[in-house]
């Protein structure tokens, strides 16, 4: 009873792939020689890579971009604040 249960998710690259592989499997089982069925060479692949495009790249480059640029504005607005609360209660530095 020491056995882990692994589960991953599963993307639909490697669901697909999966799917030609069983396609492949059933026709050569039925008989229709070596891939009597039209099924591209690109589904019978097993691949382990995740989809990373250059698009994608430059999309995650982007939205870092944005997230960096937030959290300047956001540091520059909360020390403003606390600046001119200073200066509210008299406790500015000079």
């Amino acid at each position: 009873m020491s056995d882990e249960i692994k589960s991953e998710v599963m993307s639909r690259r490697r669901a697909v792939s999966l799917l030609g592989l069983a396609a492949a499997r059933a026709a050569s089982l039925a008989g229709l020689g070596a891939l009597g069925i039209a099924v591209p060479t690109t589904v019978l692949t097993v691949s382990d890579a995740e989809a990373q495009t250059a698009g994608m790249t430059r999309r995650q480059e982007r939205r870092t971009g944005r997230r960096e640029r937030r959290e300047t504005r956001r540091e520059a607005r909360r020390a403003g604040r606390e600046t001119r609360r200073a200066v509210r209660r008299g406790t500015a530095p000079q």
